[in-house]
């Protein structure tokens, strides 16, 4: 299976999905804990995490999957929402956590 296929089965296999260095709990760099702490401020305790600093080839196939340069990246239901900036203006506005709750995870 191609990189680029694995990436679209971990997308489609949990309503949350964030690429980004190091895991939840250990996170290796500030935006990656930057969007962590967001979520978890949404209220959100479970979602699916990939460490791409384990595995060169999704590290670089995540960005080209999305065309977007950086990582961290946040996927709700499938859509790419966007990197830390991104996640943290649409915390601001509620618009994440609207997001989050069409997306059944949020009550």
């Amino acid at each position: 299976m191609d990189i680029q296929e694995k990436i679209r089965q971990q997308i489609a296999a949990d309503p949350v999905v964030l690429y980004m260095k190091g895991t939840p709990d250990f996170p290796l760099c500030g935006f990656s804990a930057a969007v962590v702490q967001v979520l978890r401020r949404c209220g959100l305790k479970d979602f699916a995490a990939y460490n791409v600093l384990e595995d060169e080839s999704l590290r670089q196939g995540i960005k080209e999957y999305a065309n977007w340069p950086t990582i961290p990246q946040l996927y709700i239901k499938g859509e790419f929402i966007g990197g830390a900036d991104i996640v943290r203006e649409m915390y601001e506005s509620g618009e994440l956590q609207e997001l989050l709750k069409e997306a059944g995870v949020l009550a």
